[in-house]
């Protein structure tokens, strides 16, 4: 076949694609506030989170972020969020890993000041999205009533977005949401003996 003659077939096919693109995109006029979740055991679930408040921060929208679990880490995001002090809300509400901190009391305790801090931006009418950074952990071991969480979640106003992160995000809430993503990890250096660097894990 001629050179020519493929590539009038695939612009054909392109012609057709964007046909077919645009009566899908006809009725696809609705706006509204969206529950978002990351979940699975693959990594970048907190890392896509973060890709979309850069997303937010360009259309000049605020931004409100709690980490749940995560200690005070020296992390890369905390260092750029400090850029943008009027237009972003960076909240560390957590000591650390579960193995670490051997505390359950006080796990729970940061579990629902982290929660607190969630509904107070969820709440804000200046703050256009909300990050629940490693609330799906939260709900795993219980720290958090789920019931609760949802209920807090799906009563928000119409325009407001939240980004639950997390492993094991519970059904109540993927059903919930409106759009889910699970991270499936295929491959991970920290199974050849690779550590957390920075500019990757933090």
């Amino acid at each position: 076949m001629a050179e020519d003659e493929i590539n009038e077939r695939h612009n054909e096919k392109a012609r057709k694609r964007q046909a077919a693109k645009a009566r899908i995109m006809a009725d696809k006029t609705q706006e509204k506030g969206l529950l978002i979740v990351h979940t699975g055991k693959g990594k970048g679930k907190s890392t896509a989170a973060f890709g979309m408040v850069c997303r937010a921060l360009g259309h000049g929208m605020k931004v409100g972020i709690v980490q749940f679990i995560k200690g005070g880490w020296a992390t890369g995001e905390k260092a750029v969020y400090s850029a943008f002090p009027g237009q972003i809300e960076h909240k560390v509400m957590g000591e650390g890993f579960t193995w670490d901190t051997q505390d359950r009391a006080r796990d729970i305790a940061w579990a629902r000041a982290g929660w607190d801090e969630v509904k107070r931006m969820i709440a804000d009418p200046d703050i256009a999205m909300v990050v629940a950074d490693e609330l799906n952990i939260a709900l795993r071991y219980e720290y958090l009533p789920v019931e609760e969480v949802v209920a807090g979640l799906r009563n928000r106003s119409a325009m407001k977005h939240v980004i639950v992160t997390g492993r094991n995000a519970p059904e109540a809430l993927t059903e919930a949401a409106d759009l889910v993503t699970e991270m499936v990890q295929v491959k991970h250096p920290f199974r050849s003996g690779v550590k957390a660097q920075r500019g990757i894990e933090f």
